[in-house]
């Protein structure tokens, strides 16, 4: 649920980018419900963050996920999850965004890296992708932003984290939590926190100066309102951002991710 449903035509056919449904989970126990509120926030808007952008797919003035600035040795990359990007689908990046952008604040998306487990068979585990962006203007968008988070380890993701993330739409201000994030679902980092909406996949998970996941993986990110999911970084997820540092010929990604949430 944490990926707006958007259509894009690709020479004549519509794709469709959006979350996944799970099974139905049983209840929870009376003394697991009562901790699960407790240990539940809301999301709210929040200030822009130098880091943290939002992302445009499609060509349109609409903003359908978030992705943040990543530290790498060119200072041109960017780090969102894998099923917010479709093959042929043109995508900006506008760091900080807040309800409009000038021509020099966006970036555009030129080559897109992924894990080989999400071009073959749309693995969740690897719903993670690194892309490089430029404009016009020239620069590097590490420099204009003035900040980019060091890639962390899930193994590192116990803890406060906070997210930043922009609900799906035209314009607007992004929202955020700070909350405790775990590990459950068969190794899927988890945290609760209600509120993040279509928009927010990609949205990074940030622990001091690093990002430790993004909004993705397990569901899509989530089907449930108030609990959302990020792909697991391991060392998997380090050689793909030194694959993109090298600077190489990006992947060509699945044109489609279905949703049954």
């Amino acid at each position: 649920m944490r990926t707006v449903a958007a259509a894009f035509n690709l020479a004549g056919a519509m794709v469709l980018v959006a979350g996944c449904h799970g099974p139905t989970q049983p209840p929870l126990k009376a003394a697991e419900a009562v901790a699960a509120r407790l240990l539940t926030k809301n999301a709210e808007p929040v200030p822009p963050h130098p880091a943290v952008g939002a992302l445009f797919v499609g060509g349109t003035d609409a903003h359908s996920c978030t992705a943040s600035v990543v530290a790498s040795k060119t200072q041109n990359l960017i780090l969102t999850a894998a099923h917010c990007l479709a093959g042929g689908t043109p995508a900006t990046f506008v760091p900080a965004f807040k309800d409009t952008a000038a021509p020099q604040d966006v970036w555009t998306v030129d080559a897109v890296y992924m894990d080989p487990r999400w071009i073959t068979s749309q693995d969740p585990k690897a719903d993670y992708a690194f892309a490089r962006v430029s404009r016009p203007a020239g620069g590097a968008v590490e420099s204009v932003a003035g900040r980019a988070f060091t890639l962390g380890a899930s193994s590192d993701i116990r803890g406060a984290v906070s997210v930043v993330g922009y609900p799906s739409g035209v314009g607007g201000p992004p929202i955020g939590c700070d909350v405790i994030a775990e590990i459950e679902r068969g190794g899927y980092p988890s945290l609760r926190c209600g509120g993040l909406v279509d928009g927010t996949s990609g949205a990074p998970w940030i622990k001091g100066s690093a990002v430790v996941g993004v909004i993705g993986g397990f569901d899509g990110g989530g089907c449930e309102a108030n609990v959302s999911y990020s792909p697991p970084f391991d060392a998997a997820t380090a050689a793909l951002l030194s694959r993109a540092e090298a600077g190489g010929p990006g992947d060509d990604a699945p044109t489609q991710f279905d949703s049954q949430c």
